[in-house]
């Protein structure tokens, strides 16, 4: 009876989606999502505690003593020590819902709660917690485990927001049962195994075409190669410092689902072929059949600050790809991503779902020419992909002194990364790919505002960038610049990215935070406002159409 009931509720939850996420379904604008992190806005999980360190990564502030792990990190003896972790740090109070969050776990043992968590109440594998803000206004928060049975040593904790959803909404979170009009309330204490996400985030979300998952995916600097290396459901966390973490597939995939958006995955730089095969099977077993899969070896090859540039490098130079050893990596990363097409199209049986991407650079046309007829990969190939960010040089980063020189040179045309400037170079990289049949895509965009060197939000010229990217102004220049994308020859455009704080080392959220008002964000603002006036123009942009393939030509001269 149970297990009927739970079918019954998720084909409910899936109908509700329909209606609710409609409209993404001929929206011009993607997002890249963030990474699972203990400071982190976005807030996608019910559980807090997914987006918690690792027990090691606390020591030695909350970890002490030699702790020994299971296959999933769970502290599976203390040996007269402590395993704690901070499951959020800094959190903006209003980011997170108010109220009483409940803690469960398995196995025997004392939890310990520290900063913001205060402890309401105790049971049996069962805590109360209520999140209370710090003297600064946030919200911090530690769990650690002081006591633990070694033959059966507490584990499985899970951190659970107050509330739940109504029967056949999961994008507005209740508080009870009497906010649902006499349908079924579903609480997440109850119901956390078929309520992956936050409402909120859901919420925010929705409207978005494709979803980025390259950051979720946890594969910056990440050398994972084996697919048994891979993030899983089951692990204690899927947080941790870069090329560690990583969100599991499968809940990258549920989430596509649940939003009814298409999905772009971006592999392992070292990934063998059997990672590859793997991931490709359960994309296509799991994925829902409306839905696109776009496909994406690697993020940034050519980007000398990662490791898969070298990497590229590396394996092009001992093929012999190019005597010039840049050349040869970006020749490597052609033959890579062609080779890991084909294994997609092979467990898809064909290309009507998938969408091959090769990731270019903005200003470099030399680089397309390179990777495109790279033994004819443009044959192979759907979307060339490019970044196309407004900034300033740091040189005159460094020089202002005020809002308003922000804006000045933003769109001052002496500047060589100002709107227009940038957008001449979006047509270059249009018209280059017209002619290898491939469309121009954006895999991450928008403003670039970042002093490098400062470590402090009130070093430099910091204040100012950050206050730009709150000024109403901002809202203006995001809806020219996307006008102006769309006029140079571009199509999707996937913006970067979902809610993050804003920083000394960027402004890259489009929202502070996931339940930030619309009018306090103006990148968010201008981009569900081109959205909603310019819906998707170009053929077969409807998440349910097949794949338009252009034609391609017979030949085109390696310049």
């Amino acid at each position: 009876m149970y297990k009927k009931f739970i079918i019954t509720l998720l084909l409910c939850v899936t109908s509700s989606v329909t209606t609710v996420s409609a409209a993404n379904k001929t929206a011009s604008i993607g997002i890249n999502t963030n990474e699972a992190m203990d400071l982190g806005t976005s807030i996608p999980f019910v559980d807090l505690f997914k987006l918690s360190l690792p027990f090691e990564e606390a020591r030695p502030w909350l970890t002490k003593g030699k702790i020994t792990y299971d296959a999933n990190g769970w502290p599976k003896a203390l040996n007269n020590g402590i395993a704690g972790t901070r499951f959020a740090s800094h959190i903006p109070v209003k980011a997170l819902p108010t109220g009483d969050y409940t803690v469960l776990y398995d196995g025997e043992g004392v939890l310990q709660y520290g900063v913001s968590a205060k402890l309401v109440s105790r049971s049996k594998g069962k805590d109360i917690i209520r999140l209370v803000p710090t003297k600064k206004g946030d919200i911090s928060a530690t769990i650690s485990i002081v006591k633990s049975n070694p033959s059966n040593y507490l584990r499985n904790i899970k951190i659970l927001m107050p509330g739940g959803v109504c029967h056949r909404n999961v994008f507005k979170r209740v508080n009870n049962a009497n906010e649902c009009g006499g349908k079924q309330y579903l609480s997440f204490a109850k119901y956390h195994k078929e309520l992956t996400f936050n409402p909120d985030y859901l919420t925010f979300m929705k409207d978005f075409k494709v979803l980025r998952f390259m950051n979720m995916s946890g594969i910056t600097r990440n050398l994972m190669s084996s697919w048994n290396e891979r993030a899983k459901p089951e692990d204690a966390t899927w947080a941790g410092v870069e090329g560690v973490r990583g969100v599991p597939l499968e809940i990258m995939v549920e989430l596509a689902n649940v939003l009814k958006s298409d999905a772009w995955f971006t592999l392992p730089h070292k990934a063998d072929n059997y990672f590859i095969h793997k991931y490709a099977q359960y994309v296509h077993e799991n994925l829902k059949p409306g839905l696109k899969a776009y496909v994406e070896y690697t993020n940034e090859a050519w980007n000398g600050i990662f490791p898969q540039a070298h990497y590229m490098k590396d394996k092009g130079q001992a093929m012999r790809l190019d005597p010039n050893r840049d050349y040869a990596g970006y020749k490597y990363y052609s033959k890579r991503s062609v080779e890991i097409f084909k294994i997609w199209e092979k467990i898809y049986g064909s290309t009507d779902r998938l969408v091959r991407v090769m990731g270019g650079m903005t200003g470099n046309l030399r680089l397309t020419k390179m990777m495109l007829n790279h033994q004819e990969a443009y044959l192979h190939t759907d979307a060339l992909a490019i970044a196309p960010y407004f900034y300033a040089s740091q040189p005159d980063t460094k020089r202002l002194r005020s809002v308003d020189a922000v804006f000045k040179i933003l769109e001052d045309p002496n500047n060589p990364y100002s709107i227009k400037n940038v957008l001449s170079s979006v047509k270059n990289q249009a018209e280059l790919a017209e002619r290898y049949g491939v469309d121009l895509v954006a895999y991450e965009g928008g403003q670039h505002l970042v002093a490098y060197k400062t470590h402090t939000m009130t070093e430099g010229p910091n204040p100012y960038l950050i206050e730009a990217n709150r000024d109403p102004r901002m809202a203006q220049l995001y809806f020219q610049f996307l006008r102006g994308w769309k006029q140079a020859g571009g199509k999707l455009f996937i913006a970067f990215s979902a809610p993050r704080q804003h920083s000394w080392f960027g402004s890259w959220g489009i929202k502070e935070y996931i339940t930030q008002p619309a009018h306090e964000a103006p990148k968010y603002r201008a981009l569900m406002h081109f959205s909603k006036l310019n819906r998707c123009w170009w053929k077969g942009c409807s998440n349910y159409g097949p794949i338009v393939r252009h034609g391609k030509p017979i030949q085109v001269a390696a310049q």
